[in-house]
């Protein structure tokens, strides 16, 4: 009886510790993430514009003009294209490197190292060196292609495809590092049984590196899909979302709502609709991870 007194006291002292371990850094997070979704919630219920001194509640009134704000629904439609194209473009490019990666051969460590330089460079940067390379009258890209040059930033059809190409460039070596790590952690056993079995390599890889890279490739898609939604810094850099709001993202619309209009209330409500969007995404990949974790 007392060796169980004793055992749960001492229990019950590592969970205050615990706990008190744990304290400082739940509220630095609180601080810096739950404290301002919270502010961006209470200040979406109003009509807010600090220049005219202007400060209303209007409860849902926002989230109704939301729903037939025609900007806004062409803001979400251009982010889940730049999203599903670009992210579905990094997964075939990275998947292919990455088995490169994983192969040895002279010079693998450079590279490794060399794939990495798009993905180091500060995006801000790397989409200003990419909107020289586009200019229509003295860019690279005009040069080396054929036939009548383009304004690749300033017509739409062309524009969003320019900065879901920065992208590609910028984030594909991410992914496959991330994919490189699921790859490293399957054992050579497998393939040597494999290869005792009489399995081709295209057997191999279908039969063994697909199935046991699922949660890698799914992490991995988590991740990118998540960056690539709230896209704003490479956009922005590029084309502001022009033309004619052709490549305006949700983040962009509120960045111009917030800072541009001034409109601090419908500005947070578009900021918190892109919130839920990125936390609908993450649920569902998340079910799938369970999925694949169950399996």
């Amino acid at each position: 009886m007392n060796g169980t007194v004793k055992a749960t006291g001492s229990l019950g002292r590592e969970r205050r510790q615990a706990y008190l371990l744990v304290a400082p850094a739940v509220l630095v997070l609180a601080g810096v993430a739950l404290y301002p979704i919270l502010a961006a919630i209470w200040l979406s219920l109003h009509r807010l514009i600090l220049v005219f001194g202007e400060r209303k509640w209007l409860g849902l009134e926002n989230y109704g003009f939301m729903l037939g704000d025609a900007r806004f629904w062409n803001a979400l439609g251009n982010t889940g294209y730049f999203t599903l194209v670009a992210v579905s473009v990094e997964l075939l490019l990275a998947l292919p490197l990455a088995l490169l990666l994983n192969t040895a051969f002279p010079g693998r460590g450079i590279l490794r190292a060399s794939v990495l330089v798009p993905w180091a460079i500060p995006t801000v940067v790397s989409a200003k060196l990419w909107a020289w390379l586009f200019n229509p009258d003295y860019g690279l890209i005009n040069r080396l292609l054929p036939g009548q040059d383009i304004n690749w930033l300033g017509v739409p059809g062309y524009a969003l495809h320019a900065a879901i190409l920065v992208d590609v460039w910028k984030t594909t070596p991410f992914m496959a590092l991330l994919i490189l790590a699921g790859l490293q952690g399957i054992s050579e056993d497998l393939y040597k049984a494999a290869r005792v079995d009489g399995a081709s390599r295209w057997r191999s890889f279908v039969s063994i590196t697909l199935p046991l890279l699922k949660p890698a490739i799914l992490l991995a898609l988590l991740f990118r899909t998540l960056d690539a939604f709230r896209v704003f810094d490479a956009i922005f850099v590029l084309t502001e979302g022009g033309p004619a709001n052709t490549t305006e993202t949700l983040s962009i619309y509120a960045y111009k709502t917030l800072m541009r209009a001034g409109n601090f209330g419908y500005g947070s409500m578009l900021s918190v609709m892109t919130f839920l969007c990125v936390v609908g995404l993450s649920l569902v990949y998340i079910r799938l991870l369970g999925k694949e974790g169950r399996g």
